[in-house]
């Protein structure tokens, strides 16, 4: 069993790599954003409270996040035998605790954490175009700014929580996408 927590900026590409972790190494995906957006989408409890903190470019309460964690990864036990990757969960320290102790009350521990580096200005770019293309609602001028002063404040902290356990694998995400993931490769088959 391998757990990955895949790290970065939004904008960064934890969506794109994520899709061929988990083509290669047959994980599990969980992506934050997915389940909530999925959640907007279908108009539920979660999705409108969800819907109001991102619209404003904000994070999730961490035990709301916690707790739809717990309920995917008891859903898809079977789904989840190799191994899950989070996409866009922790964000902050408390978060990231928070995962440790969830993963353990399942006899599950995190494996690795991929970090993919990516200049701001790469970035903003990244999201804005990204918005163009799908339509996401979050991925627009006033949003993108708000999205990453949150990411420097409470979530860049987590790079130091992981190299202080040995877990974090810095990833030069700027090149193509295949160049990125073969680095990314090369850190996990470590």
């Amino acid at each position: 069993m391998l757990n990955i927590v895949i790290f970065g900026a939004p904008g960064s590409g934890k969506g794109t790599q994520s899709a061929n972790i988990v083509n290669d190494y047959h994980l599990f995906h969980i992506s934050t954003g997915d389940v909530l957006r999925d959640n907007i989408k279908r108009g539920t409890e979660l999705g409108h409270t969800a819907k109001a903190y991102m619209d404003k470019g904000q994070l999730i309460p961490d035990e709301l996040m916690i707790s739809i964690l717990g309920d995917v990864i008891d859903a898809n036990r079977e789904k989840a035998a190799a191994g899950i990757i989070f996409d866009g969960f922790p964000r902050t320290i408390p978060q990231a605790e928070a995962l440790d102790k969830m993963l353990a009350d399942r006899d599950m521990k995190l494996d690795a954490v991929v970090g993919l580096e990516v200049p701001e200005k790469e970035l903003i770019e990244r999201i804005l175009e990204r918005g163009r293309l799908t339509g996401r609602s979050d991925d627009n001028p006033e949003t993108v700014t708000s999205r990453l002063e949150v990411y420097h404040k409470s979530t860049q902290p987590l790079m130091k929580h992981y190299q202080e356990k040995g877990l974090y694998n810095a990833i030069d995400g700027m090149g193509t996408i295949d160049e990125i993931y073969a680095r990314i490769r090369k850190a996990l088959d470590k």
